[in-house]
């Protein structure tokens, strides 16, 4: 049985809130990147775009975070915008669940490789069970859960939801 525990509206003023806290963090800048990794990140990367958009002059740039989840290490990490495109930006990665903060530190390791003005992450659902020393920055939502319990957030359909499973 699914156990929703975020409806749309919910996320929809997460999103807003997070589009907020980035855009007071970078109330002088001319353009934000907003780095979305692959998959859920990616979708809730465009959602905070389309909400950043409607607050701040800044120019917002959606660059794109692939990699291969269960080995960052071996697949490699490519971005659709080039270093030279975000070097001496703002960045904000976002994912749409920490987990284990594998993902968000292989990302983080690949954006601080560029000298940047800074780099902030974001992520929909905190889970609290970091391996790594990995945090972020802003979170819609932080959720003490097992181990063998399951996240699983859907901003594809027209009602957003965040199940528990």
């Amino acid at each position: 049985m699914d156990n929703k525990i975020l409806s749309h509206q919910q996320i929809k003023y997460k999103i807003n809130r997070i589009a907020y806290q980035i855009y007071e963090s970078n109330v002088e800048a001319e353009q934000i990147v907003i780095a979305g990794i692959e998959g859920g990140g990616l979708d809730f990367a465009k959602k905070v775009k389309a909400a950043l958009e409607k607050i701040t002059p800044a120019e917002i740039l959606l660059c794109r975070v692939k990699m291969d989840k269960s080995d960052p290490l071996k697949s490699g990490i490519t971005t659709s915008l080039k270093p030279e495109e975000y070097q001496g930006k703002s960045v904000v990665l976002i994912d749409d669940v920490l987990n284990s903060g594998s993902t968000l530190i292989y990302g983080v390791h690949h954006f601080i490789k560029t000298p940047l003005k800074q780099l902030k992450t974001a992520v929909l659902v905190n889970r609290n069970h970091k391996r790594y020393p990995v945090k972020a920055d802003f979170k819609g939502l932080s959720l003490s859960t097992s181990l063998n319990e399951h996240v699983r957030v859907d901003l594809s359909s027209r009602e957003y939801a965040v199940f528990l499973e």
